[in-house]
């Protein structure tokens, strides 16, 4: 458990060597430590961000009646509380941040535009959705048709070997957040474009990419389909028996229309 400097909550830590947390492993532990020494996770997020993201700042800096989306849009900071949540936030920022600076200018630019009420709309339920538990994927063809078929069998049993030429990288932070303390029904929302392969894994190259293509209209559309993402290879001991993906209470096939 993480103290954070006198405060009384405590956070759990992640287990970096598990498969999600890669890409997050070397910053996550250096902000870790930070905290662990006494220092509020603000600053420690900043001070490892650095000029690439935001300033982070405590929560309480954001007025009552200010949007969370429109202060860090007017403001460059992003209002951040001590805990797991805007933990994988920050490192998410850290890690993709022209995707979530262009995350956050939709975000702004629809509350120009409707105002904020009690419904979000579609566009930023979608954008939301994104920030919280998107699935980036880079995968053969065959991968990616069985997946969007919620062919769990032929994507995860079938076709297994050619997970080895897969890449998978979770956005979202909840999703990240919620994998922490893993359980078999963890499902993310992949989005159902591509990340070409010529990208390979930089991950700067992806952000860019992403950054680049990201619209409100295309977000609006809800552009994604479900992945248990403990079902993914090598994320879970016990989904090298092809009995683990027979639950259909979390492995659902996909719905036919009447």
């Amino acid at each position: 458990m993480c103290a954070v400097g006198k405060a009384e909550q405590t956070w759990p830590a992640p287990d970096w060597a598990r498969p999600w947390n890669a890409p997050f492993a070397e910053a996550g532990a250096a902000v870790r430590s930070a905290c662990e020494q006494g220092v509020p996770l603000p600053q420690a997020l900043t001070q490892r961000v650095g000029t690439a993201g935001p300033r982070f700042v405590p929560q309480t800096e954001l007025p009552e009646a200010v949007a969370y989306e429109r202060f860090i849009f007017d403001t460059g900071t992003v209002p951040t509380r001590e805990g797991l949540h805007d933990f994988f936030n920050g490192l998410c920022w850290q890690r993709f941040p022209a995707t979530k600076r262009l995350l956050n200018r939709l975000q702004a630019a629809e509350i120009q535009q409707a105002g904020v009420g009690q419904v979000r709309g579609p566009v930023r339920d979608a954008i939301t959705l994104f920030d919280e538990n998107a699935v980036l994927l880079q995968a053969p063809d065959a991968l990616w048709d069985a997946l969007v078929a919620r062919e769990w069998t032929r994507l995860f049993v079938d076709l297994r070997p050619l997970w080895a030429q897969a890449r998978l990288v979770l956005f979202g932070h909840a999703l990240l957040e919620k994998l922490v303390a893993p359980y078999k029904s963890i499902t993310g929302h992949v989005y159902r474009e591509p990340v070409p392969l010529a990208l390979g894994g930089d991950l700067g190259a992806w952000d860019a990419w992403l950054a680049a293509r990201l619209t409100a209209a295309e977000l609006g559309a809800k552009p994604f389909t479900p992945l248990p993402v403990l079902g993914v290879p090598g994320w879970c001991p016990a989904n090298e028996d092809p009995a683990y993906y027979a639950d259909a209470g979390v492995f659902r096939p996909r719905r036919v229309p009447a």
